[in-house]
């Protein structure tokens, strides 16, 4: 999940003109691990990128960090945006600063009914659930969708497949805790895979045809279960391999059954394939305009004031 981050008083508070002339802003930097930040100086603004005010920072578990929220814009062809407009954007590892400068290409309007905190708990998560489900997996009204992936993606993956494509989820989670959580989110239901079976417990629940579609990021064992749980012509995403373990695909279940394995990396879709990579984002801002995903983010307010005292 995603880890919210608001500090717009502490962004007001900490700003100040660095020497030298122009107008620059401070980023802390981690230079040494274990040890405190460092500040660092704001590179100038280049033709064509955008520069923003950070108003809220989300930290993914992939160590990714985006920020969001716009000051000024260096007019361009690619994003037709004003001073003030609300936007979202992905910036790799140098978000954690007052503003940002980025490629105008990477940023997205935030729809008005969405607060800045949520926009800034979608992208990495919803972004690879909608990418996995929806482009990957081709997730249809009805299909039986078997959910074997981490904790950090887990309601996302349930959200985006039960709210939005109107399937049903069987969690799979290696505790009890895990599977009523996952329940809560709105699986239909769950098996925990530390007492058994995961195929057994699969087939119990909807016989032998098995499951249509299994998103999967704990690998190993888990992996081959699902993989063996998919019904005819059944597909199987890879988003990771949290249990430590990579499986091998055994190719005749491919064959016999005529199922499909396939893997999602969502970020390197922005290099690979921008369109489809704009389109997840686009798809997870407008969801959750629409209500029709329910998110939720932890907010840390021990960063702001730690980071306070750094800038101090």
């Amino acid at each position: 999940m995603a880890a919210a981050f608001w500090g717009r008083g502490f962004l007001r508070f900490c700003r100040r003109a660095w020497p030298g002339g122009g107008r620059h802003y401070r980023a802390a930097r981690c230079a040494e691990l274990k040890q405190p930040w460092s500040l660092r100086r704001s590179p100038p603004a280049l033709s064509g990128l955008t520069r923003s005010e950070l108003m809220s920072i989300s930290v993914e578990l992939t160590l990714l960090i985006f920020w969001f929220a716009v000051v000024s814009i260096r007019k361009g062809p690619i994003f037709p945006s004003h001073l003030g407009d609300r936007v979202i954007g992905v910036s790799g590892f140098n978000g954690m600063a007052e503003e940002c400068i980025t490629d105008q290409k990477a940023l997205w309007q935030i729809p008005e009914r969405v607060p800045l905190r949520e926009a800034a708990s979608l992208p990495v998560s919803y972004g690879t659930a909608i990418m996995a489900l929806e482009h990957r997996a081709r997730t249809q009204p009805g299909n039986c969708s078997s959910d074997g992936s981490s904790w950090s993606h887990r309601p996302c993956m349930i959200d985006v497949a039960t709210n939005v494509l109107q399937a049903k989820v069987i969690a799979a989670a290696g505790s009890d805790e895990k599977c009523q959580l996952a329940m809560q989110r709105g699986a239909q239901s769950s098996v925990n895979y530390s007492q058994g079976s995961l195929k057994e417990a699969v087939r119990k629940l909807v016989g032998s045809g098995g499951v249509n579609v299994v998103i999967d990021t704990v690998g190993g064992d888990i992996f081959l279960d699902a993989l063996r749980s998919l019904a005819w012509e059944g597909r199987i995403v890879v988003v990771g391999f949290a249990g430590g373990t990579i499986a091998s695909v055994p190719a005749n279940l491919l064959l016999l059954k005529n199922i499909s394995a396939m893997g999602v990396y969502w970020g390197r879709y922005q290099d690979r394939n921008f369109p489809v990579f704009s389109r997840s984002l686009s798809s997870a801002l407008q969801y959750c305009q629409e209500g029709r995903i329910h998110h939720t983010s932890e907010r840390f307010l021990s960063w702001r004031r730690s980071m306070m005292l750094s800038f101090m």
